[in-house]
């Protein structure tokens, strides 16, 4: 499935929110002095709608509107509300802007070209074959990708060393278990994407002639390439093998006999 990571240089992406690839309609920013009577941003506390007297609006669109409009303020939730005409904009707020979902219609706040909010990852996916002990530190790379492309591409070589270690290798020595892997047969490609978070991941700990201190582009690709060694090492081979046990028994004795034969030989 194609990813295309979010950005305030594109009109769709994969949503931070929902994870949808879908058209994303940005908006301007503009302020306007708050009033005497709330002058502070905390307009609601943790009670969210219950604050509001909503029984005094006699129309129940009002009320549900208002309703869902507390709660989204309670928990600290951005969204939009149509001031169409409003005189009460007072001035432009340059360099941070809103996207909106066509999927799910959820808001992201953007501050130039970083991502503000959502806070959650933006990295693709991880391979559902990731095992469980991995997908954690693959979310806690993904959640700082903006925040520290160098600290995203250290968690992911610490994935990559711990998949070694899923795949039979020691774990001790990322370096050495790639060695190992290779000898045992790995494809050349797969050696090549594991060499290459190694070596970015390292860089990234221990600066060199790679700077990933402002390289989102660089430590985003590490993300695709480990989930492409989890596609070849672990997805295959277990999709493989599930197919292969549905087989017959008298035709899996068939093959094992076959496959025997030619040993002896």
């Amino acid at each position: 499935m194609k990813y295309v990571p979010p950005s305030a240089r594109e009109t769709a992406f994969n949503c931070p929110h929902c994870g949808a690839l879908a058209k994303q309609f940005w908006f301007d920013v503009f302020a306007r002095a708050k009033d005497d009577e709330r002058p502070l941003p905390m307009l609601v506390g943790s009670g969210g709608a219950k604050e509001f007297d909503l029984e005094k609006f006699e129309d129940e669109e009002t009320r549900k509107t208002l309703a869902a409009w507390a709660d989204r303020m309670g928990k600290g939730l951005p969204f939009l509300e149509s001031l169409e005409n409003s005189k009460y904009v007072r001035f432009d707020l340059h360099n941070l802007h809103l996207s909106e979902c066509y999927n799910c219609k959820e808001i992201a706040v953007w501050q130039y070209d970083k991502l503000s909010y959502p806070t959650t990852g933006t990295a693709p996916e991880p391979n559902p074959d990731l095992p469980a002990d991995l997908k954690r530190d693959y979310d806690e790379a993904s959640a700082i990708l903006d925040i520290s492309p160098r600290g995203a591409a250290a968690l992911i070589r610490l994935v990559i060393q711990k998949l070694c270690r899923h795949l039979g290798q020691p774990g001790e020595n990322i370096n050495a278990d790639i060695k190992a892997l290779v000898a045992g047969g790995l494809d050349p490609r797969v050696q090549k994407a594991l060499d290459a978070v190694r070596v970015i991941g390292n860089h990234a700990v221990h600066p060199g002639q790679i700077d990933l201190r402002d390289d989102r582009a660089t430590a985003e690709s590490l993300f695709r390439l480990l989930n492409l060694v989890v596609e070849k090492m672990v997805s295959e081979p277990k999709h493989v093998e599930e197919v292969y046990t549905r087989l017959p028994e008298a035709a899996i004795r068939a093959i094992e006999k076959r496959d025997g034969a030619k040993k002896a030989d």
